[in-house]
């Protein structure tokens, strides 16, 4: 191990320590205000002598909330845990505090290593520690998604002591009321909750409110059911408790759904770091390809490698969001941004911000302000029209600037390559003796006293540079072939230097990287829309099994059922709230205009028996398929789930290995076969023109 790279180290220890002790002097100083002295009095006789955890990670809590930086992702975790945590402040800000205090003990000590293995490029390094901001996001994601599958886990035995209580009481909120004294499970929480709205005096709009905030689908459905079971009461079908057989059917429904949940974090549980891994790469390959092949130098340390390192790097970022996006679960992730006065709105709101925006807007009621609404309903995206066109906008002006930035460092690089580069008038196949490396940089110094003689002057020509070269005291004595070779070198050098500026064609570029910035917006969201579109079937089935739960209780309608598949919609979610909105009008006319939109054939085959619940048959006998052939569809549906978990993991695969790929072929086998063959191919001519 070198002593700079020693040094690297040791500087990184003292950093890692200087933040702990700043941490340690910020905690101490709170200790002091007011709000600890409270809770040191609340606790005097009651708290233990030893450390507590849960005492620490609510200071953390108080300590990230007020920090700008830290506030943001403090707020995030806070939306989310606060659904499972349902009306629970003090788990809230534990788990919150938990979180992100154990994303901060991984991206710190990755954030330090980076800069240490990139402190020879600036540029390089910046990108990387933007870049794993990106990573908490990730681990905050992964922390909370672990939080919702063991919920979900919990679920499936809180409902079997459900059917145990219901048997034991025979009324649906007793039942629900013994089981949800277990305060050591999340679900717990819930069921108290769906106990407490089926007690108030207007439970219909309770149950609205909760619909807005359940964790997930099968609490809304249990919820859902149970209420039904509460006000129109439970009836007997085939000997046995219908309320207790549709608690089995959501029983089975949450049993398919954590088995497809573990396979899909089976299957992308590497792909996110396999996606990252290249960029932390980047730097140590370069370095052992210079070390090993000196004449891939002037490669690496010049544009083209710098072009191919941020080629990667986007590639890499594009990667990372599309694995991310693919092994969304879907069915239970919570929409945790801000969504009624995001920056987007802001923007929007100021005068000069609507002004442009409105410049590019499309019209109201044109065929492209349609396409483009239909797509965020289709994707299922928070965000409006305006602040997508506020995305666009901002991302097409920022690429410009950014590439127009890094056309200027690349220029500015070359420059200093020239500037830095040992001269030597052969290739090498290692690096270069301590000897060699320092007579090698004697006559760079030498050559760039010419160059700064003559930069900028464009008209300069050899004969210019052999009058100073012939005038100056490194070459008093030196032969004809020496002056020649020096003239011929420098001048090499002095039109590369002299060439190094911002050319016509790059900012043509700049602005063709705007347009693309611009359209990367739309492209996610047809994205999004293609992996939705995969989970079609999924939803369908997922109709299937709401509709087996309501065919059977009394005074349920085709009406009610809608306003069920409006509730758990997700792809289709647009179609059938239109066809609720216009049931009123005429129930069999709304269904047809939906079946017109709807091109999926299995839900067509659904509103058709819908329309015959309407006018001619009652519901069960619409569906009594449905009941008959339960076990095909419950087949059917692990088949299912099974063609959507290997096709995602293929496209995962696909996009995932993408970076790695690209860094091997593009960064390093490339360079080494074409730069190499280069290189021979001079040597070769070298040796034939001194033989």
């Amino acid at each position: 191990m070198s002593s700079e790279i020693l040094l690297y180290i040791m500087g990184g220890a003292v950093g890692v320590l200087a933040i702990i002790i700043l941490i340690y002097y910020i905690l101490s100083k709170k200790m002091q205000k007011s709000e600890y002295k409270k809770i040191q009095r609340l606790q005097q006789g009651t708290k233990e002598k030893s450390f507590s955890t849960e005492v620490m990670y609510q200071k953390l809590y108080i300590m990230f909330i007020r920090i700008p930086f830290l506030k943001r992702y403090i707020l995030k975790l806070r939306r989310r845990l606060e659904i499972i945590n349902i009306d629970d402040e003090y788990n809230t800000r534990k788990d919150s505090a938990k979180i992100l205090t154990r994303a901060l003990l991984i991206v710190i000590p990755v954030a330090i290593i980076t800069i240490i293995i990139t402190s020879s490029s600036y540029l390089i390094m910046f990108i990387l520690l933007i870049f794993e901001l990106f990573m908490i996001d990730t681990l905050i994601d992964g922390s909370i998604d672990k939080k919702d599958n063991k919920l979900l886990q919990e679920q499936v035995d809180f409902f079997s002591e459900i059917r145990h209580a219901y048997h034991e009481f025979n009324m649906v909120e007793e039942a629900i009321y013994q089981t949800s004294q277990d305060d050591e499970m999340d679900v717990s929480r819930q069921g108290e909750k769906i106990y407490e709205i089926l007690i108030s005096d207007d439970p219909e709009t309770e149950l609205e409110k909760y619909y807005d905030i359940a964790p997930n689908i099968f609490l809304k459905e249990f919820a859902g059911i149970s209420y039904l079971t509460k006000e129109f009461g439970d009836r007997k079908v085939d000997g046995a408790s219908l309320y207790l057989k549709n608690v089995n059917n959501i029983t089975q429904e949450m049993q398919l759904e954590i088995l497809k949940r573990d396979k899909l974090n089976y299957v992308f549980q590497s792909l996110a770091v396999i996606s990252i891994a290249p960029i932390l790469a980047l730097e140590p390959l370069k370095n052992w390809s210079i070390s090993n092949f000196a004449f891939t130098a002037s490669w690496y340390e010049g544009k083209p490698g710098m072009i191919v390192q941020i080629l990667i790097l986007i590639l890499t970022f594009v990667s990372y969001i599309l694995v991310r996006k693919l092994k969304d679960n879907g069915s239970t992730a919570m929409n945790t941004k801000n969504t009624e006065n995001p920056w987007q709105a802001k923007v929007y709101k100021n005068k000069i911000g609507k002004k442009i925006v409105d410049m590019f807007l499309p019209k109201e009621g044109t065929k492209e302000f349609r396409k483009v609404q239909q797509q965020l309903k289709d994707s299922a995206s928070h965000l409006k029209i305006e602040w997508l066109y506020v995305n666009r906008i901002t991302l097409a002006i920022a690429t410009c600037l950014i590439s127009m930035i890094l056309f200027t460092y690349m220029h500015q690089m070359a420059i200093d390559y020239v500037y830095t580069e040992p001269t030597t008038s052969y290739n090498l196949m290692g690096t270069m003796d301590e000897k060699d490396e320092k007579l090698a940089m004697e006559v760079t110094e030498q050559d760039n006293e010419f160059l700064d003689m003559f930069r900028g002057k464009l008209d300069t020509t050899e004969d210019d540079i052999e009058r100073a070269v012939r005038r100056s005291k490194y070459y008093e004595e030196a032969e004809e072939d020496e002056i020649a070779e020096a003239v011929q070198r420098i001048y090499e050098k002095l039109q590369i230097v002299n060439s190094e500026y911002i050319q016509w064609f790059e900012i043509l570029l700049a602005f063709v990287f705007a347009i693309v910035g611009y359209m990367v917006p739309i492209w996610i969201l047809m994205f999004q829309v293609k992996m939705r579109q995969i989970e079609m079937e999924d939803e369908v089935m997922q109709f299937q099994t709401i509709i087996l739960m309501l065919m059977r209780i009394e005074r349920v309608n085709v009406e009610i059922i809608l306003e069920w598949l409006e509730r758990y919609a997700n792809i289709f979610k647009a179609p059938i709230t239109k066809c609720v909105n216009n049931y009123e009008a005429g129930a069999w006319e709304a269904l047809e205009q939906m079946k017109e939109e709807v091109s999926y054939q299995p839900l067509i085959r659904i509103i058709e028996s819908l329309q015959a619940a309407v006018e001619k048959i009652p519901i069960k006998d619409a569906f009594d398929e449905l009941d008959s052939e339960r076990d095909y569809y419950q087949e059917k549906r692990k088949e299912s789930n099974e063609r959507l978990i290997k096709r995602k993991a293929m496209i995962g695969k696909v996009i995932g290995f993408a970076p790695m790929v690209c860094m091997f072929v593009g960064y390093l086998i490339i360079p080494l076969v074409f730069i190499g063959l280069s290189a021979m191919s001079d040597t070769f001519t070298e040796m034939l023109k001194q033989s």
